[in-house]
């Protein structure tokens, strides 16, 4: 059975790392700083290959009129916008009051009608689950309907004791069942890949 080079690489990586959050030495602290390094420039490359990929689909659907050509065209005088605003000489980059200002007047407002729109498809899957009567739903929609009480614009004291309340539920109920999650994901994904290291079971290439 073949190896899988890349879960070998994020086990040893990982394995860097938790041995240099767990000892303090130097020579695994300068080896895991150069990992996260490499780690860091690994992903820029990607995020600029992905980039570079994204321009080049639209610009051929653009200019052989497939797909959503005007979508395209949005999207390239959009990425265009947003490249001058940050490379052009004498900018500061992403703290440019330029980019600050694109952001804050055209991606800002874009997010907040994606979110408004979320709120409508989660409403219509509230409505959904509630006509199916399922246990998972109702308990669900307990659950937010706590959540949103709890967030409700009340002052003086009542709202508060609101406020810590709302506080405690997302940092302890909340929270550990995200926490409880995210190690549940990195312990099936170090046992997976600790089985294909060991040829236990197929690299799934």
């Amino acid at each position: 059975m073949r190896r899988s080079i890349p879960a070998v690489l994020v086990v040893v990586v990982g394995l860097l790392l938790l041995v240099d959050f767990v000892l303090v030495n130097p020579t695994v602290a300068s080896l895991a700083s150069g990992a996260q390094e490499l780690i860091v420039l690994l992903a820029a490359a990607a995020a600029l290959a992905g980039a570079a990929t994204l321009v080049l689909r639209h610009w051929l659907d653009l200019s052989e009129r497939r797909r959503d050509p005007l979508g395209s065209g949005v999207l390239l005088a959009g990425f265009a916008v947003m490249m001058v605003a940050g490379l052009y000489p004498g900018s500061a980059g992403a703290s440019d009051p330029a980019v600050r200002w694109l952001v804050a007047a055209l991606l800002a407002p874009l997010v907040a009608a994606l979110f408004a729109m979320l709120f409508v498809f989660v409403l219509s899957t509230a409505r959904t689950g509630v006509a199916l009567r399922t246990r998972q739903a109702a308990v669900m929609l307990a659950a937010a309907a706590v959540v949103v009480v709890l967030l409700l614009p009340i002052g003086g004291s009542l709202g508060q004791s609101l406020a810590a309340l709302a506080g405690w539920a997302f940092d302890v109920p909340i929270g550990g069942v995200f926490r409880g999650l995210l190690i549940g994901v990195a312990t099936l994904t170090a046992v997976h890949a600790a089985r294909i290291l060991l040829t236990v079971d197929r690299a799934d290439e």
